[in-house]
């Protein structure tokens, strides 16, 4: 069985792609990343087909903010259009095609066209879904934003329809497409893994401390406005709060307009892989309190790390821990949830160390990025029979 991948970033299909090339199974790669960024993933030059005219330029432009909404929108399309019609075109013979949602529509069918399987990966809920939610969260906290662009969300509905299966990581995504009147014999659920050799505990909190970690972008998407009510509202005479990642334009002075914003709190920006095992270690918990996500895989880094996670029902965090036990599981929108829960673990540091042992022993007991690629491939083998 010969497979082919296409994404326009990366994500986690080079963690695939690995798992397929251990087995012999991977066709090729293609992705939008030029090959100087690509020299970490651990996969054969020749097997990685780059696409980067497009794709290159549009994420190192950081100040899309100026180009206004239409020109934005106008170089997302030519982006996910141009890569598509690459990967048609450079398309080696496989079995099964899968591409990641959004940029797959003409080399899936395609795909097809040559007797292969095609597979649309959506990392997030349904689309529709997902806009939805978004356009509340601009509503409530008076912030701009204009709903996905019209044709991406027909582009990604009609990748869903041409598909022959979708696979998703989480029941919460799933639930998404089936509330959308997707087939539900159509989906399949297939949870991320983790680099259990990179994530493992590396470090402890420190004692007398009760440190916060949010890990992630800052935008819509990511509910930090209630882990701010939360964290406001918590109470704790050294507490600390460091968010790893790069806030969109204007997110922190939108935060200080709605006073949440705390003299405590360190913005440290990106933050590599490498270094983030040993943040998650010495952090008493992560927090992520999302309103809209696929699988939050910097979950299942954080309990690899023996670091504690309060993490929201549409995290994906029902498919990789149980609330009470390795962490805990709050509604989305609950800034009070989240307060109860932190007040609760610094109160308790017995209770917090033991749901850390928990977290180690359940996240190795579930296995890598090997056991998701083994889980992939049985998908795969399935479609074709």
């Amino acid at each position: 069985m010969k497979i082919a991948l296409s994404t326009i970033g990366t994500f986690h299909s080079f963690d695939l792609a690995r798992e397929l090339h251990v087995t012999q199974s991977l066709a090729a790669i293609f992705t939008g990343y030029p090959q100087f960024k690509l020299k970490s993933k651990q996969l054969p030059a020749h097997l990685i087909r780059t696409f980067p005219w497009v794709h290159t330029p549009y994420m190192a432009f950081k100040r899309k903010d100026i180009l206004g909404i239409n020109v934005v929108r106008a170089w997302e399309q030519l982006d996910r259009t141009t890569f598509d019609r690459h990967v048609v075109r450079n398309l080696p013979d496989c079995d099964v095609f899968v591409g990641m949602s959004g940029s797959a529509l003409c080399s899936g069918r395609a795909a097809q066209r040559r007797g292969a399987r095609y597979v649309c990966d959506r990392g997030s809920s349904h689309i529709r879904v997902q806009d939805q939610l978004l356009r509340e969260e601009a509503d409530r906290w008076g912030l701009s934003f204009e709903g996905i662009d019209l044709r991406a969300m027909e582009r990604e509905e009609a990748e869903y329809a041409q598909s022959d299966c979708i696979t998703v990581p989480s029941s919460f995504s799933l639930e998404s497409f089936v509330q959308q009147g997707v087939a539900r014999q159509k989906m399949r659920l297939l949870p991320y893994g983790v680099n259990l050799n990179l994530f493992q505990p590396n470090g402890h909190p420190e004692d007398g401390r009760f440190d916060v970690l949010y890990v992630g972008g800052m935008n819509l998407n990511k509910g930090i406005p209630y882990l701010l009510q939360a964290y406001q509202a918590f109470r704790h005479p050294r507490k600390s709060l460091s968010l790893a990642g790069t806030p969109s334009p204007g997110f922190i002075a939108s935060m200080k307009r709605h006073g949440l914003w705390h003299d405590s709190i360190r913005v440290l920006g990106h933050v590599p892989q490498v270094d983030l095992a040993s943040l998650m270690s010495r952090s008493h918990v992560m927090v992520l309190a999302s309103v809209q996500e696929g699988l939050a895989l910097v979950q299942a880094q954080a309990l690899a790390s023996g670091c504690v996670v309060i993490g929201t029902e549409n995290t994906g965090a029902r498919d990789l821990f149980d609330d009470g036990r390795e962490g805990f599981i709050v509604p989305i929108r609950d800034p009070a949830a989240i307060t109860e829960r932190l007040q609760q673990l610094a109160d308790s540091p017995e209770l917090r160390a033991q749901m850390s042992r928990s977290a180690l022993i359940r996240v190795q007991s579930a296995g890598g990025w090997r056991d998701y690629g083994m889980k992939a491939q049985t998908i795969y083998r399935e479609l074709m029979q």
